[in-house]
């Protein structure tokens, strides 16, 4: 069976040997609206549906559990083709902004000390269907979605080929047509992705999970620091911005006692002064498994006013979706018990 959620219009041409071609065109806007069997595709022949329908899979995935928090946040978890599974995350805002929180990996490799997915390893890279099927089994359960950040499970730089594929399905006119000014990235802070993404896209938003600014602090809590240290890091997010013209969101996971003194606070300020970033501040969401706590509301006042003292732009998260592990750095957390595959 041919998965085809991360086809183009003319690769469902070629891949289903479709005559006429504008066939293509048609199957393709079917699958960006969420169709799950050739049985509504009425604008094809009958034979058409019964041939495609015995050749073509619309969904290589499927949805083993959906969790719901009071605050309005669905946490799907899905079983991949393999049975491997994944999480992803529909986030609402105040506005009613309804956000899709995708993950790009099976587990990941980052090995960031406060991030349960990070805990669990990394079984292997989505492709470009699977990342495409998740954000369709969110629009299913939540209906239409005005944003999409891949920033669920797995680190996005070591699977951008995939993730730009699964961008050009998504935000292509004859399909979804998801505004790319609506889709976020974000990176552990791997150096090489950054400048890859600024000169060669595709454009969109970047987030970069900084959590501190003092070196051998990140090297403890993020790996990624011994091969991608601070000082080129700022580099390339200066660069990213300056490139693109869009502002850059620095993501700092606060922890109790760990990052949010006065010291922490100010190595932040050096960081980001004189750059064009954002700086989103999201107070740890406790993982049991962990040895961390999360912060007092006073440190994180304290920490978020000494930067906007500084001339910083900065947001204080507020908490959502803790009660069925969709936080941020949740992921993974209540079990993926898909089956003997699973991470």
């Amino acid at each position: 069976m041919i998965p085809v959620a991360g086809l183009l219009p003319d690769e469902l041409v070629k891949e289903l040997e479709l005559t006429p071609a504008f066939r293509g065109k048609q199957v393709f806007k079917w699958i960006g609206s969420g169709a799950e069997s050739f049985d509504t595709m009425t604008n094809l022949s009958a034979e058409l549906r019964e041939t495609l329908g015995s050749r073509v899979q619309l969904r290589s995935a499927r949805v083993s559990q959906v969790l719901k928090d009071p605050d309005g946040t669905i946490k799907l978890q899905i079983t991949l083709q393999d049975n491997l599974a994944i999480e992803t995350v529909l986030l609402t805002d105040a506005n009613g902004r309804k956000t899709a929180c995708v993950s790009c990996q099976a587990g990941c490799a980052m090995h960031c000390a406060f991030c349960q997915t990070g805990q669990l390893g990394l079984a292997r890279s989505l492709t470009p269907h699977e990342i495409v099927e998740e954000f369709l089994f969110l629009e299913k359960e939540a209906g239409r979605l005005d944003n999409i950040v891949f920033m669920g499970m797995g680190e996005p730089m070591q699977n951008l080929p995939a993730i730009r594929k699964a961008v050009q399905v998504l935000t292509h006119k004859d399909g979804r047509a998801l505004s790319s000014r609506r889709i976020t990235l974000s990176t552990s802070g791997i150096i090489s992705g950054i400048y890859e993404l600024a000169d060669n896209g595709p454009l969109m938003r970047l987030a970069v999970s900084l959590t501190t600014a003092d070196p051998e602090l990140r090297e403890q809590l993020m790996p990624v620091t011994k091969g991608n240290p601070l000082p080129e890091l700022r580099k390339a997010i200066a660069y990213y911005a300056e490139k693109t013209g869009k502002r850059v969101t620095l993501e700092a996971a606060l922890m109790h006692e760990v990052n949010t003194g006065t010291a922490s606070a100010d190595r932040m300020i050096d960081f980001a002064s004189g750059i064009n970033v954002n700086i989103n501040l999201i107070p740890w969401n406790p993982v049991s498994t962990l040895p961390f706590t999360k912060p007092t509301a006073a440190e994180c006042k304290a920490f978020a006013s000494r930067l906007e003292a500084a001339g910083l732009n900065v947001t204080l998260r507020t908490h959502r979706g803790r009660s069925v592990g969709a936080a941020c750095g949740q992921l993974g957390k209540t079990g993926l018990g898909a089956g003997s595959g699973t991470l």
